[in-house]
């Protein structure tokens, strides 16, 4: 995949986000999604095929990773 330049991302929070600051953002650029901590948006990012974080979101829905 080509360098991709995380700052020029349309980043959201999370609606699960939390006042104390455990908060997640994403990103979605074409064929892939983005993640990162809210709380130092410069620590870096992981990338996930979209297909991918598809599955994920399904999983989570599906109580796949309660505990």
């Amino acid at each position: 995949m080509a360098s991709l330049d995380m700052s020029s991302l349309d980043w959201r929070k999370s609606s699960r986000s939390t006042s104390y600051g455990n908060c997640v953002e994403v990103a979605f650029a074409g064929h892939a999604v983005a993640a990162r901590d809210s709380k130092d948006p410069d620590g870096g990012s992981v990338l996930f095929a979209a297909e991918t974080w598809t599955a994920f979101i399904r999983d989570l829905k599906a109580g796949r990773f309660d505990v």
